[in-house]
């Protein structure tokens, strides 16, 4: 474990592709593309010129409605995709023609939902050696085979009635299978885990709450390491050069964050390790590699889960591998991805929590009124829980050198109160309201954003938040999709919208591009967000009246000559 040393500031840099590179292939193999997470296609058959003659090849009704966040796979001539609810189903299909070849349908118990925080979505499957890999809301993970869709086997990562259940693929390293699982708000402590990827037996597992006796646990006060979160619900990434997954982990428990140190911005030892961070992880052993956290002692939700994008780049004349990370709390970070060494760290968006980043020891600025405490309610902190970016995937385009992210213009005010622990409830201790507009009027904004400059190179702003992940192409597009339905081709250059179609309810997950016999498809799942909304008061009401609910996969072709 080392805390990361700082460099000076970045003269200039040229992108020199990709360390785990962009899938360059037919496919859509992995969750983000490529191990790294760029989320960028080399495919160019759809491009500006030709992208207004997009149409439905193809439609795939789920099976189930609310919170569809799936990011299908693309192996060979299948294509693997999941629905909400547990999954309560698994398909594999054609993927030229979107005919089922089979369905994987396990059952889930009945009012699992109370434990899933925040929805009961599922955001897709990992493959590797003829099997596929699937984390479900009962915490279980299940290895089918990619040929039939039966059960190989089935192993439990998590009790969920602890409130932990998983929602996002596994992490494919050799030959293990690596999860997380979600907790952070019932106060579990969470853990990353790896599998064998043969008989799912467990081969290491990573605290991301150290316990007595291991580094970092004098960071906790008394024994609230027992119910810290720092869970890793979201994706993970992996280098296979320098065999290291990263994974980005969630806000302490409770949000209270006098349970855990002091009730202020002077919280000294009392940081919370790994809260709110970004861990690289030995695949080979499960040891701890380096870490980075963005928000010691976090008392906003800034969750540290969102992913971490890998890259190789030219600093001040040299090759560096970097990882890239939109934070939640507002900061877009690059780090040396071997070492943790904090490069450079900017606002992305509007963060007024933060006066900026403090380069001697690479911890935010804090303005302490807009902390929240016991008995004192910060007002109009920017941005709210939800953060500056949420889960939705952004992408980086080694063409252009940009990182390309859906972003929130959201604001809170927030007072932190008592709270005692309980099994499988919420464990808070907050009093907020989340749903308050920040400058401008508008709510999300697709950022095209200079990653070595650290500067926005242009901006297109959505009247509502929950915009979709995003896709870009070696052709110059950009896809993504909002709440109220609409999946769009922007040009990556301009931001200018140069198609969209209509999919009747709100997109957030990411979509894929993939081409079967010379031909290039795109595809993304729409279904809007339910359980999100309720959180925001008005704000929420308007997201749930832009669009109804849905569950369905969009498939999108050219016309043939």
């Amino acid at each position: 474990m080392n805390r990361p040393a700082l460099s000076s500031v970045i003269a200039f840099a040229v992108v020199l592709g990709l360390a785990v590179t962009a899938q360059a292939q037919s496919g859509w193999p992995v969750y983000g593309g490529d191990p790294g997470n760029t989320r960028y296609s080399t495919l160019t058959q759809i491009n500006p010129g030709n992208v207004k003659n997009l149409k439905v090849a193809w439609v795939l009704q789920l099976g189930s409605l609310r919170s569809q966040e799936s990011t299908p796979l693309v192996i060979g001539d299948t294509l693997y995709v999941t629905s909400s609810h547990g999954p309560k189903n698994v398909f594999a299909v054609e993927a030229k023609t979107g005919v089922v070849r089979w369905r994987y349908s396990p059952d889930v118990p009945a009012g699992i939902d109370q434990y899933a925080c925040c929805d009961v979505n599922n955001r897709g499957v990992a493959y590797s050696n003829g099997r596929v890999f699937v984390g479900r809301l009962d915490g279980a993970l299940v290895a089918l085979d990619a040929a039939t869709g039966k059960e190989v086997w089935k192993t439990q990562v998590v009790d969920y009635t602890q409130g932990s259940v998983i929602t996002s693929p596994p992490t494919i390293a050799k030959n293990l299978v690596v999860t997380g699982f979600g907790g952070g708000e019932y106060g579990a402590r969470g853990y990353i885990v790896a599998y064998d990827q043969a008989d799912g037996k467990e081969v290491w597992r990573f605290y991301t709450v150290p316990g007595p006796g291991e580094a970092g646990n004098e960071t906790w006060k008394g024994d609230s390491w027992k119910f810290g979160g720092a869970v890793a619900w979201a994706i993970g990434s992996y280098d296979p050069a320098l065999n290291l997954i990263y994974y980005g982990t969630s806000n302490p428990g409770p949000w209270n964050a006098s349970v855990r140190g002091t009730d202020s911005s002077n919280y000294g030892q009392f940081t919370n390790l790994f809260s709110s961070s970004t861990v690289a992880i030995d695949a080979d052993t499960g040891k701890l590699a380096w870490f980075y956290q963005s928000t010691p002692h976090d008392a906003w939700d800034y969750d540290g889960v969102n992913e971490n994008v890998l890259a190789d780049v030219e600093i001040n004349g040299q090759k560096t591998p970097v990882l890239f990370k939109a934070d939640r709390n507002g900061f877009f970070y690059v780090l040396n991805r071997k070492t943790g060494q904090l490069i450079s760290a900017k606002l992305f968006a509007t963060a007024n929590w933060t006066s900026g980043m403090d380069m001697a020891t690479g911890r935010p600025i804090e303005v302490p009124e807009k902390r929240p405490r016991v008995n004192f309610r910060a007002k109009d902190v920017c941005p709210s829980a939800i953060g500056n970016k949420n889960w939705m995937p952004m992408s980086y385009n080694p063409q252009t050198g940009l990182v390309y992210m859906p972003t929130l213009n959201i604001c809170m005010d927030m007072n932190l109160a008592q709270v005692d622990y309980k099994r499988g409830a919420f464990y808070l201790g907050a009093e907020f309201e989340l749903g308050k507009w920040g400058p401008g009027g508008h709510l999300g904004e697709v950022i095209a954003w200079d990653p070595i400059k650290q500067q926005k190179v242009w901006g297109k702003t959505d009247d509502l938040p929950y915009i979709g992940g995003i896709t870009t192409t070696a052709s110059g597009l950009l896809f993504h999709g909002d709440i109220h339905g609409w999946f769009k081709a922007l040009d990556v250059k301009t931001g200018q919208t140069l198609w969209q179609f209509m999919a009747g309810s709100g997109i957030s997950a990411a979509p894929i591009t993939y081409a079967i016999e010379g031909k290039q498809y795109v595809a993304v799942v729409s279904g809007r967000t339910f359980a999100i909304p309720p959180f925001f008061g008005k704000m929420g009401e308007q997201m749930v009246a832009a669009s109804p609910e849905g569950g369905a996969l969009f498939v999108f072709e050219l016309p043939s000559p």
